[in-house]
């Protein structure tokens, strides 16, 4: 019995360390994406813009029609809406 504990023990600790190694090489390469975007901002380029057109070229086309539809639907949907006295005020004043 206790080699079947010591085999499965042996498994664990394999899972274990590889989802460990993975996450270091996940870490690695997050800190690489923050260093690409600290020098596309430094160059004078919007990263949420860049982060965005990265989300879109995920997404395929029917995807972004829906997502560009919703959208669409959405906006027009709080612009026929009556405004909130608060929110109303709040753009009034800026």
């Amino acid at each position: 019995m206790s080699d079947e504990i010591g085999i499965a023990g042996n498994r664990v600790r394999s899972f274990v360390e590889r989802v460990e190694q993975l996450e270091g090489e996940i870490a690695a390469l997050n800190e690489g994406k923050k260093e690409v975007f600290a020098e596309a901002k430094g160059e004078g380029f919007d990263v949420k813009i860049l982060k965005e057109i990265i989300k879109l070229r995920k997404q395929d086309q029917e995807e972004r029609d829906e997502h560009e539809t919703l959208l669409d639907v959405y906006m027009r949907a709080m612009e026929q809406a009556e405004p909130d006295n608060d929110r109303g005020e709040a753009r009034q004043a800026a």
